[in-house]
């Protein structure tokens, strides 16, 4: 397998390919003994042709329409995972015996598939692949691995299975005055297999895992199946895209970078800045995740270290999360033109400067409650009965709060931001505009001696 292709074309775009690659790889809380961790649903799995225990496939194909001189030059760089069996195995007599975890020295190894990067670049003139389809082949050969652990308790022995696939370039001109090149690029699975019946976790160590190809082109530029120019439209239609879909990437405007995804992105898809760094779940939000995972106990954080080196990594990372990273991820606004007018507080996009939730206040059983005011929580209560349908009212129920604001909506209604009282983290809250949301009548004002 070669190595990594380096090219500033190709770079730009590298980022979101990893994304790509990732996505799925492992998921929140990224232990081995997590149940959605037991079995790879990524996307881009290309199995053995001779698999068919399950509907997957062991083909893709990518086309799209290129712009381009006779002299022009083609980069592709296919790159996917492959699972590799990771078992731990103990010391036992004169052998060693495999078992699902071991401690040693304060430290825990666990029998887990982990997965390796693969990537196949080539490098081909336009002329060559119009005038005949090139075949580059793709593989590894089978390879074992013995790690000793300390103390001679045991050790980790990692074994990837062979993998053979080939990567098919074509080209073909497209009928019509405007010089267009239909480019076909098809990447299939040719792993010889004899088992048809196997299990899926024993196939996939034979399988493209969340394959994906990245395309350049010097001196030409690609033109967007999404959103063509009126004269490439029917050309553009009639691109045959199988389990892959290619889109511009790279920088907003240039056309010489394509990522065919196994997955359906908008052309020049990007990471968010406020991202810092990938998570395996680009379906969720960050912050989310990030707290999620900071609420992880010390033993399935220990876990999660064990189970995967990218799974200590994400550990690490989100640990050492900075409180300005951590509001970076709660929401960023990006201006799409200069404001009219600044200086006015943010609840107020127009001219009605009446509104002030620091300020505003509301009646309940008689008592006028505004910021800093304390209620007893009774969710569900009174009218707002027939709204609530949340399972954690039942942990909030006769609780204590403070009253942080009184919100106006849309539609003329008044709603309570609340911390709780006894909730260590409450000033962390209060700083960052994380309240909890009740009715007037979901309360009932304490009195002031409390």
């Amino acid at each position: 397998m070669s190595a990594p292709m380096e090219s500033a074309a190709m770079d730009s775009a590298r980022r979101v390919a990893d994304a790509v690659l990732y996505e799925g790889y492992l998921l929140y809380p990224y232990r081995a003994s997590a149940a959605k961790n037991q079995a790879r649903w990524q996307f881009g799995v290309l199995v053995p042709p001779a698999y068919t225990a399950t509907a997957e496939h062991p083909a893709c194909q990518t086309e799209c329409l290129l712009e381009a001189s006779g002299d022009a030059l083609l980069r592709i760089a296919l790159r996917f995972l492959q699972v590799r069996t990771r078992t731990v195995e103990r010391a036992e007599g004169s052998g060693h015996r495999v078992v699902p975890a071991l401690e040693v020295a304060g430290e825990t190894y666990l029998t887990f598939d982990e997965a390796v990067e693969r990537e196949r670049d080539a490098e081909v003139p336009l002329a060559e692949v119009l005038a005949a389809e090139r075949i580059y082949e793709v593989g590894h050969p089978a390879q074992r691995t013995v790690e000793p652990l300390p103390d001679s308790t045991g050790r980790i022995v990692r074994e990837d299975r062979r993998l053979d696939a080939v990567l098919r370039v074509r080209a073909e001109p497209v009928a019509g005055p405007y010089g267009l090149v239909r480019l076909r690029v098809r990447v299939e699975n040719t792993t010889d297999w004899a088992d048809p019946d196997a299990s899926r976790d024993d196939a996939l160590r034979c399988s493209l895992i969340g394959a994906h190809t990245l395309l350049a082109v010097e001196k030409g530029a690609f033109v967007s199946l999404l959103d063509p120019p009126e004269w490439a439209a029917a050309h553009a239609r009639a691109c045959v895209n199988l389990r892959t879909w290619p889109v511009l990437a790279g920088e907003e405007g240039r056309r010489d970078v394509m990522l065919s995804a196994p997955i359906i992105l908008y052309d020049y898809p990007s990471i968010a800045h406020e991202s810092p760094g990938d998570l395996f779940d680009a379906t969720e939000i960050d912050e989310l995740l990030s707290l999620r995972t900071l609420a992880l106990t010390d033993a399935e954080k220990r876990e999660a270290r064990a189970t995967d080196p990218r799974a200590a990594e994400i550990i690490d990372r989100v640990g050492d999360l900075t409180s300005e990273v951590l509001e970076r991820l709660h929401g960023a606004v990006h201006t799409l033109r200069p404001a009219e007018r600044e200086n006015l507080p943010w609840w107020d996009p127009g001219a009605d400067r009446t509104v002030c939730p620091e300020t505003d206040s509301v009646v309940v059983d008689g008592v006028r409650l505004a910021r800093g005011s304390g209620v007893r929580l009774l969710p569900g209560r009174g009218t707002s009965r027939a709204r609530r349908a949340d399972a954690h009212d039942m942990f909030l129920a006769g609780r204590h709060a403070t009253v942080e604001a009184v919100f106006l909506d849309v539609d003329g209604v008044r709603h309570l931001a609340v911390t709780l009282d006894d909730d260590p983290g409450a000033d962390l809250q209060r700083e960052q505009g994380r309240f909890l949301y009740f009715a007037p009548d979901e309360v009932e004002p304490l009195k002031e001696d409390r």
